[in-house]
């Protein structure tokens, strides 16, 4: 278990992955204050919820619940660099869902709310399950302390 642990931890020393976990984590801490708080302009959870209900993902409360704290939290997590493998494979799975539930059929353009916001956070965050959190990482502390 400790191995598995240590594994899922390590990650290169590399500046790479530090370039996502910012943008992509403060990025994702926004949508997720939108869907969970209502800031930035968002319609909170109750708002959220009457939407993702309206569009067939029910109980649109839970729903607006998992994928606002999924953002929000997955985002810091990133940021952080903390459990960055496991976030990122959970925000993965996240951006999947939104795209196929909401942007698929519009298209891939921004302009015409189609998925092309939602593939690049699905390229980092499946970049960021691949690669770890690399340099600046909480998990860096955590890996060497159960070497």
């Amino acid at each position: 278990m400790k191995t598995l642990i240590a594994k899922t931890l390590k990650s290169a020393p590399s500046l790479a992955p530090l370039a996502l976990r910012i943008p992509i984590g403060i990025i994702l801490i926004a949508h997720g204050s939108q869907k969970l708080f209502g800031w930035f302009g968002g319609y909170g959870l109750e708002g959220t919820g009457q939407w993702m209900a309206s569009i067939g993902l029910t109980p649109g409360y839970l729903m607006a619940l998992m994928a606002g704290s999924s953002e929000f939290f997955g985002g810091l997590f990133l940021l952080l660099g903390l459990l960055t493998r496991p976030t990122a494979l959970v925000l993965s799975f996240t951006m999947i869902i939104a795209i196929f539930s909401v942007h698929i059929g519009n298209g891939l353009f921004l302009a015409n709310n189609g998925y092309e916001f939602g593939l690049a956070l699905l390229a980092a965050t499946v970049s960021l399950a691949v690669s770890g959190a690399g340099k600046f990482a909480v998990d860096n502390v955590f890996a060497n302390r159960i070497k």
